[in-house]
């Protein structure tokens, strides 16, 4: 997580948030931490509203898109739970990395010049030149003020970064920034902590799949997908069949208008979960699914302690990195970690990206004169589609570790990957490299250059009004095969899998369309 924050700051980093799953394969404990960003206590319902009551211009970048910062709590925390190694020296790659520089590679260089010309003050200096282009390609990248931030921390803690003068930095960079300047104060980074949530579990097929509970949304929303797809022999119908990818499409919008509902920071509104995840309210919605039909409306269910509300809309967050590991010992790690945008808020502190996930929250607090669940408000942690996920299977041993990156699609390519596996006798790695279909409501996208492709006309005659597009995909997995872990990396994403010593890791990186394909 800290040498991604310095080659690719524009995905993930100290300055935004995480989501980590555990499971120990000797044991079967199961722990996950939410490092989720923070709104600042001054945020309320308006907060990105302007005084005509319209959602305020550019209010994706600038000093009020940006949260309190939630990755390194999560790192202290897991480090205190679980850690072997000391804590300064698990800094040290990073900050050599830093100091010595990096090689721009075309990706950085092109993601600088479509998506980095939000960055102002500091940040400038580094990544972009005196007429605001951005570093060459080939080109060696310092990050020094990054290397001091992380030297320091190494050397003293979190302490700093969330009460000391870093914090004061941070705040201060928020509070005069050029555009939408924020309200956040120092006692916002000081009361931040990561929270240890309870995983949220299911069944699929006899298999067990977990995953993080909200303000995730990810964990709900995969066992929805798999579990309304359930009755429906997706063994036998076989990835090459439409009909199978309709039914998955089908299952995915109804999964995401729940989602959109009912799911938000547990600490300000009810979340159903028990009620979403009931087999008879599940039974419920998958009966409205037909294999040879369409949906003609798709609207939230009424699961059991929520009340029905309006649908939200879906806002991109292109930056996002993702990692699963497994080692010799039988621990087993998923880990997802964003920015959100690119380069998220524009600016920087200590050589340190600030997130800008605040405009993950609903910009309108109203629909149809109801309050959304996901409305911005003091202290709450905007919903995220993150979706580190560990999956058991019917002999009760891990099996497979696995998470994603790309916004709202990431619980459409976990669901998908889970289906490839178990329902197809996939390897997690072709079950990975599978097309996907992203149907978050009517319509939806078949992605471009796959397979799927060429379904689209029989997709068609069973009502789908699917677009043929670019997705920008990037996932990655461990699982466990014949004994021993096999690293799985999506081949769209320049990210690898490695075995160094019995320990198995892949890694993914976001990246938006840079060069009229995928990376």
């Amino acid at each position: 997580m800290l040498a991604l924050n310095v080659v690719e700051p524009q995905n993930s980093g100290l300055g935004g948030g995480a989501f980590y799953i555990r499971a120990d394969s000797a044991t079967g404990a199961l722990a996950s931490i939410d490092g989720r960003e923070a709104a600042p206590k001054a945020a309320g319902p308006n907060w990105f509203l302007g005084p005509d009551g319209k959602p305020i211009r550019e209010g994706y970048i600038g000093g009020r898109s940006a949260g309190v910062p939630g990755s390194l709590a999560l790192m202290a925390q897991a480090h205190r739970k679980f850690g072997k190694l000391p804590w300064a020296r698990l800094f040290t790659p990073a900050i050599r990395l830093a100091q010595g520089g990096i090689i721009v590679s075309p990706r950085l260089h092109n993601g600088l010049d479509k998506y980095g010309r939000h960055i102002e003050g500091a940040a400038r200096a580094i990544f972009l030149d005196a007429k605001g282009d951005p570093v060459a390609i080939g080109a060696t990248l310092r990050q020094p003020e990054l290397a001091h931030t992380m030297q320091m921390i190494a050397r003293l803690g979190t302490a700093p970064f969330y009460r000391g003068a870093p914090a004061a930095a941070m705040v201060s960079t928020l509070n005069h920034a050029t555009r939408n300047p924020s309200a956040m104060t120092t006692a916002d980074f000081a009361s931040y902590r990561a929270i240890d949530r309870a995983p949220i579990c299911g069944t699929y097929r006899g298999w067990k799949v977990c995953g993080m509970a909200p303000p995730s949304s990810g964990g709900v929303t995969v066992l929805m997908i798999l579990k309304q797809l359930e009755r429906f022999d997706m063994a036998a119908l076989g990835r090459a069949n439409p009909v199978s990818w309709h039914l998955i499409a089908e299952s995915e919008r109804l999964a995401y208008a729940d989602r959109d509902a009912y799911l938000a920071d547990p600490a300000f509104v009810t979340v159903p979960i028990t009620g979403l995840l009931d087999p008879t309210y599940i039974a419920g919605r998958s009966a409205l699914i037909s294999p040879s039909t369409t949906l003609a409306t798709i609207t939230p269910g009424a699961p059991a302690g929520a009340s029905p509300r309006k649908s939200a809309d879906f806002k991109p967050d292109p930056g996002t990195s993702s990692l699963s590991v497994a080692d010799s010992r039988g621990e087993v790690v998923t880990v997802t970690a964003s920015i959100n945008g690119y380069f998220g808020s524009g600016l920087a502190s200590g050589g340190v990206m600030l997130n800008n996930e605040l405009p993950d929250f609903d910009f309108v607090p109203t629909k149809n004169g109801v309050l959304t669940v996901n409305r911005v408000e003091g202290g709450k942690r905007p919903r995220s589609s993150m979706s580190p996920t560990i999956v058991y299977g019917p002999d009760g041993k891990v099996r497979l570790a696995i998470g994603a990156a790309g916004g709202p699609t990431i619980i459409c390519q976990i669901a998908k990957a889970l289906i490839g596996m178990i329902d197809w006798n996939l390897s997690a790695q072709d079950a990975i490299a599978m097309g996907l279909v992203f149907a978050p409501g009517k319509g939806g996208a078949l992605e471009k250059g796959t397979e799927l492709e060429a379904m689209l006309p029989e997709l068609q005659k069973l009502g789908e009004t699917l677009q043929i597009a670019p997705l920008g995909l990037k996932a990655n997995a461990v699982e466990r095969v014949g004994g021993r872990w096999v690293g799985a990396a999506d081949p769209r994403s320049e990210g690898v899998a490695e075995d160094t010593a019995g320990t198995v890791t892949t890694i993914v990186r976001r990246s938006n369309d840079l060069n009229g394909a995928h990376e």
